[in-house]
């Protein structure tokens, strides 16, 4: 498969989601195994919905995700291009004015379903004469223009749907430019397609009857259409229909919120649908090397944020110090060194955790004592640095002998002297890391360290 070409056209009308980082994430890697090139095109021809600050999301959780572009192209930037292909098209009789009002419209398809006919557009508008259409426009009505299909089969192997038809007697013929003369999602995505040179596309089953269309405008164009990659949509973990809380789950959420690592993500949606394996990888190379659309089925998969939340521990727990350091100093979280990471890291469900063992280890704390001489006894018997992780065990096991106490009257008042809370980190992790000197001033409540 040589030069191959691949897009992500997202329409800046909201904060990018998790259904559309799923597409561009596959088509990101799909483009990478091939080593071909990835295009970012933002689809604003909504020109009252696309926002600024939704193109700047769309781009900084794309970087966050490292999914980095090789051009980058916006729909508002093409009007003159459109505009020419447009007249080829009128002129070609390929698009031709129609002049029924909304209300109209809907009356025929109402009309049609009573009947028990599919509301499919009768191409009324073909038949008016000239006198006609200048009787309209006097009347102030704007056409709106179809694209004619041509009634005949429409066909394409799929990546992942394998074998698909329609017949262009089944399908309406599109509507691509609206009264105002501004032109609709459909015609602005085959030009861009044909203009960039975009050899495969990968988008939602739900648009798998506008390809369908699409098809034809691009042989209109005198181009061969690229081959196309229909995935199924997310379902929840039920195998429903998505909620809206996880349909609008949003990447900066993820991010900014959950506080995930990238690579969480990207690991769980490159292969979700997929029969490879959902594993955690910390290197991106590693899935662009294994990554095989042909292995995508048609069945809805399921998002589960419990896979994820497991999927970002272990990450994490891969993770070496030299990639969390510069981020952990950010979080204000100062010296902190590669044992300690390595110490806590086991532990951690999200880098975010450390901040709560950073303190409980360094302070200040507010110790708990309530009973200061168990406090004093514990403290008589505190085994001499160096402290390990074998300390708590030889540690509570010299206090049980010394007191007579075990269980949860043993530990609770230790974990309250040491860290201020009835819950929280491992003590026998947090306990070296604490140190002889601060765990005894906790015991003694002589000073918040």
């Amino acid at each position: 498969m040589n030069k191959v070409k691949a897009r992500f056209a997202p329409s800046p009308t909201g904060f990018l989601h998790a259904g559309n980082a799923r597409t561009a994430i596959v088509t990101w890697l799909f483009a990478r195994h091939h080593s071909g090139r990835f295009l970012l095109r933002i689809d604003d021809t909504d020109r009252e919905r696309s926002k600024t600050e939704f193109e700047e999301d769309i781009e900084s959780s794309l970087m966050w995700l490292g999914l980095a572009w090789d051009e980058k192209a916006r729909q508002r930037d093409r009007d003159g291009r459109y505009r020419e292909v447009i007249e080829k098209l009128k002129a070609d009789g390929r698009l031709y004015a129609c002049y029924e009002t909304p209300e109209e419209l809907s009356l025929k398809r109402k009309t049609q379903l009573s009947r028990g006919l599919p509301p499919i557009y009768d191409r009324g508008a073909l038949k008016l004469s000239g006198d006609q259409k200048k009787k309209y426009e006097s009347e102030g009505r704007r056409p709106h223009w179809r694209f004619k299909l041509e009634h005949r089969p429409i066909e394409w192997n799929d990546i992942v749907r394998g074998a698909i038809s329609f017949n262009g007697t089944d399908l309406s013929d599109p509507v691509l430019i609206r009264e105002d003369g501004t032109p609709l999602y459909h015609l602005c995505s085959v030009i861009d397609d044909v203009d960039y040179d975009i050899t495969h596309v990968v988008r939602g089953e739900d648009h798998v009857s506008n390809t369908a269309m699409h098809i034809q405008m691009f042989e209109a164009m005198g181009r061969t259409p690229p081959a196309f990659a229909h995935l199924p949509l997310i379902s929840d973990i039920e195998g429903g229909k998505l909620s809206k809380r996880l349909g609008s789950l949003s990447v900066r959420e993820l991010r900014d919120n959950e506080k995930l690592e990238p690579m969480a993500i990207v690991s769980l949606l490159a292969r979700l649908g997929s029969a490879d394996a959902i594993e955690p990888f910390t290197r991106m190379q590693s899935l662009i090397d294994s990554f095989d659309m042909s292995k995508f089925s048609k069945g809805a998969p399921k998002f589960d944020m419990e896979e994820l939340l497991r999927l970002n521990a272990r990450i994490i727990h891969e993770t070496p110090f030299e990639d969390v350091n510069v981020r952990m100093a950010k979080m204000g979280i100062p010296d902190l060194d590669e044992n300690f990471w390595l110490s806590v890291r086991p532990n951690l469900s999200r880098l975010d955790d450390i901040r709560e063992w950073w303190r409980v280890a360094n302070g200040p704390v507010d110790p708990v004592v309530d009973d200061a001489d168990f406090a004093a006894a514990a403290a008589k018997v505190m085994p001499p640095a160096p402290w390990s992780e074998n300390t708590w065990k030889e540690w509570t096991d010299a206090v049980k002998t010394a007191t007579g106490r075990k269980g949860k009257d043993l530990f609770m008042p230790l974990r309250k002297a040491l860290t201020g809370m009835d819950h929280g980190p491992e003590l026998a992790v947090l306990l070296p890391l604490i140190g002889p000197e601060k765990a005894l001033r906790r015991l003694n409540r002589r000073a918040a360290a």
